[in-house]
């Protein structure tokens, strides 16, 4: 891949950084320029990814947080805004899928639902309140919320997480609205099945039984996807190329969505 410089001046926060989808968007944005404020509740990791960046002549600095939790999120945009003076693009990648035991809808725990909606949903939330002022007033702005093809279409994850992350759509729909008129735009990226931290479950179960070979193939691209591809569409919505897109929900899924049967049966 050629970098160049598309974030050069660009100040970024991504959230979920220590690992998958986020990890593999802050060594992008890196490449492309962007002074970076990587947040996660996994600090060691987060360190390593700090680290890696500087180490190849990038900036990024870090910040524990739990984005279910409003008072770390406002503290992150703070020390973000304390850090650089100026963010342009917020990341609201942090995520959790929930509990897999519940397969009924009868079993379902609310626990469960509460916790994957304080950080799937909240975060998000959170972040567009405690950074709109800022971005507004600077009369710019892009904020790309990581939401998935589960929220599109069931089948693709827990209940919980299925309804989280539609939610995350609408939130940024209704987000783009209230913040067009301030040149601030907000669009989500929705990914397929991709191989992270977080799918670790689902991957090492079909590796232990044999059924690794059918890990992607109900997209049309026969194959799951890989973080840097997810990454690829956030730094496309978070970058200038996108100046004229707001309140879109990318799929990025190898055609998952395009159709509503399997591959190859649409007759």
């Amino acid at each position: 891949m050629t970098y160049s410089g598309r974030l050069n001046g660009k100040v970024a926060i991504i959230t979920g950084a220590a690992s998958g989808i986020g990890k593999a968007a802050a060594r992008l944005f890196a490449r492309e320029g962007a002074k970076l404020v990587l947040a996660d509740i996994s600090v060691e990791a987060l360190k390593e990814v700090a680290e890696e960046i500087k180490d190849q002549g990038g900036a990024a600095v870090l910040k524990k947080a739990d984005v279910s939790k409003e008072d770390e999120v406002k503290e992150l945009i703070d020390f973000s805004l304390s850090t650089y003076t100026e963010v342009h693009i917020l990341c609201n990648n942090a995520g959790i899928t929930g509990n897999f035991l519940y397969s009924n809808p009868e079993d379902q725990n609310s626990e469960d639902w509460f916790q994957v909606y304080a950080v799937n949903v909240m975060g998000a939330m959170y972040g567009i309140k405690h950074i709109a002022a800022h971005m507004k007033q600077r009369g710019s702005g892009a904020i790309v919320n990581t939401a998935s093809v589960a929220g599109i279409r069931a089948g693709a994850g827990t209940n919980a997480y299925s309804a989280s992350k539609a939610a995350v759509i609408s939130l940024t729909q209704t987000g783009a609205c209230d913040l067009g008129k301030f040149n601030v735009r907000v669009n989500a990226v929705c990914p397929g099945l991709t191989e992270t931290g977080m799918s670790k479950p689902l991957f090492d179960y079909a590796r232990e039984t044999g059924k690794e070979g059918k890990l992607g193939n109900r997209c049309e691209l026969r194959r799951y996807g890989k973080p840097e591809e997810i990454a690829a569409a956030i730094l496309f919505l978070a970058s200038d190329e996108a100046s004229y897109i707001t309140g879109q929900a990318l799929p990025v899924d190898g055609g998952n969505t395009a159709s509503l049967n399997l591959p190859g049966m649409k007759y």
